[in-house]
């Protein structure tokens, strides 16, 4: 596979506008400035509408929502689609309330997404597909993961990552299965949450019919700094593996991305 976005990136620096929780907020920032991005934090009814409008990527993330944000991320997703700025939604816990299921149900009914990225357990109830979870987890299912993937793609005419031990990307028709990656990713708080910037922030840089190999990219960058930051850690020391995770984001080659990954890719 051909690595290239991951230096345009770095070249264009993108501004992502993310619409995020106050516990993703700081950890997505930095993640996306050691990518090489330029994150905006910023979700005042008031203000996102033209910030959106003039940002490179938009992400949606209903992590800790209010009906404020949820009415920001309403105005910015209007924006952004008018403007033909991608978004990205991040439907985190959709299916452990009532209110959660509300939002993404209203958000998903206005807006058009580029792409959708959640775990098992967020894009299963996105595909009406019977899972067990509990708050945030990715819960148990027996589910087929890549059909879920196609299905949520196909539903909602975007692509769909579903990341967990192995990432699954798809746009409907072609599915790419991601091997790469550390447990450790899962020991640490909003990594799915940075996981989506990353995908605006590669998303910023392509056309549209260049999404789902810039997709495939994002998530292999970002699963091969993981392993960069694990090796030679502890499955405990999770505090470490944040603080090199970062720095491993910051220094991850495109060559070392070709010779590390482990993706098969078909229709």
């Amino acid at each position: 596979m051909h690595i290239h976005y991951l230096d345009a990136v770095r070249a264009k620096r993108p501004l992502v506008h993310s619409i995020t929780s106050t516990v993703a907020a700081h950890f997505s920032a930095n993640g996306l400035l050691a990518l090489g991005a330029s994150p905006l934090m910023a979700n005042s009814p008031a203000e996102v509408a033209e910030l959106a409008a003039h940002s490179a990527a938009l992400v949606l993330n209903i992590g800790m929502p209010t009906d404020a944000q949820v009415e920001a991320m309403l105005l910015a997703g209007e924006a952004a689609n008018r403007a033909a700025v991608p978004v990205v939604l991040d439907p985190v816990a959709v299916s452990a309330s009532a209110y959660r299921r509300e939002i993404v149900a209203k958000l998903l009914a206005r807006l058009q997404f580029a792409a959708i990225r959640g775990n098992a357990a967020e894009l299963a109830y996105l595909a009406d597909v019977p899972w067990q979870a509990s708050g945030v987890d990715a819960g148990e299912g027996s589910g087929d993961l890549a059909a879920i993937a196609r299905q949520v793609a196909t539903r909602y005419r975007c692509l769909a990552v579903l990341s967990g031990a192995r990432d699954y990307i798809s746009d409907g028709k072609r599915l790419a299965v991601l091997a790469n990656g550390t447990p450790l990713l899962l020991r640490i708080t909003a990594s799915g949450c940075l996981l989506s910037a990353v995908l605006a922030a590669f998303l910023a840089v392509t056309s549209a019919n260049e999404r789902f190999q810039a997709a495939c990219e994002a998530c292999a960058s970002y699963a091969i700094a993981g392993e960069q930051a694990a090796a030679g850690l502890a499955p405990s020391q999770s505090g470490s593996f944040a603080a090199r995770f970062i720095d491993a984001l910051a220094a991850i080659s495109a060559a070392e991305v070709a010779a590390a990954i482990r993706i098969e890719t078909g229709e």
